[in-house]
């Protein structure tokens, strides 16, 4: 799987956070707030960022098994999380105080790509991810429903990309330059052709066809004048990722990175998705 580091899941939390779609978040709390505690698995959980969005609106008492295949950004997390609680006791698992929640926080690093079997097992109340199911193939995602479905495990996974760009002033090369973009991110990430800005349509399905309840709301990016470093970084890996298929001219990439490090702002769609197991 490609890597990221966690100096860039640091520069998207805010922007991540901002995005979340409030009405859906508020059915995930709704449909578990009778539960006196919540056990959630994480997957793909970089630094940890997805506990941090979302922990005061699940029961007071949580366990978050969270999932990577870097050991470093587990580290990452640990460390991060550690500094966010207002206390923080342990290592290999932490305990957790914050406000009125206590989490407790356990670290397994595992290979996503083979599927999710491994990472999942034990007691789970609900599984969460964020932006990571675009990265994944059709096929993983078919494979991943099945597994879920088999033990009637709710689903909640945000900031999925949908495709859809506006950068403030619109440039000449936008389209062109979207096309690319879109072109580069299909290219196996480590799970097969990658889903993309199909994914979440994708997952929709596959959970219907199981006998899911399925939400999706939209949840962009809206970045503006406080966003400069998250603007910056945006253009210069899209521009990068566009260079690297050789479907623009240097020219116009060269052009197009540099009108974008300075635009005023840009919106950048995603879907988040909430999935419930009917009842029987």
């Amino acid at each position: 799987m490609s890597g990221f580091s966690a100096e860039w899941l640091d520069l998207r939390e805010g922007a991540d956070h901002a995005a979340r779609n409030a009405a859906l978040r508020d059915a995930v709390s709704h449909a578990f707030a009778d539960h006196e505690s919540l056990t959630i698995a994480d997957l793909a959980c970089g630094a940890g960022s997805n506990l941090r969005g979302l922990a005061e609106y699940l029961p007071a008492r949580q366990k978050w098994l969270l999932v990577d295949h870097d050991p470093a950004l587990l580290a990452a997390a640990s460390a991060r999380l550690a500094g966010w609680a207002d206390v923080a006791e342990g290592e290999d698992r932490l305990l957790l105080a914050k406000g009125a929640r206590r989490i407790e926080a356990e670290f397994r690093a595992a290979d996503l790509s083979a599927g999710a079997a491994a990472a999942l097992a034990g007691e789970i109340d609900l599984v969460t991810s964020a932006a990571f199911f675009d990265l994944v193939s059709a096929q993983w995602l078919e494979g991943f429903a099945e597994l879920i479905a088999a033990r009637r495990l709710p689903l909640y996974a945000i900031l999925s990309y949908s495709g859809e760009e506006r950068w403030t002033p619109p440039h000449a090369a936008d389209a062109q330059m979207l096309a690319a973009f879109h072109r580069h991110q299909a290219r196996d990430k480590g799970f097969g052709p990658a889903a993309g800005p199909r994914a979440a349509a994708l997952l929709r399905d596959a959970l219907e066809r199981r006998g899911y309840v399925v939400e999706t709301a939209p949840s962009p990016w809206r970045l503006g004048a406080g966003d400069r470093a998250l603007i910056e970084a945006l253009a210069e890996g899209s521009a990068a990722a566009v260079a690297e298929t050789g479907e623009v001219s240097a020219q116009i990439v060269e052009d197009w990175r540099r009108i974008r490090r300075g635009a005023a702002g840009c919106e950048i769609g995603h879907v988040d998705v909430f999935a419930l197991p009917e009842r029987r």
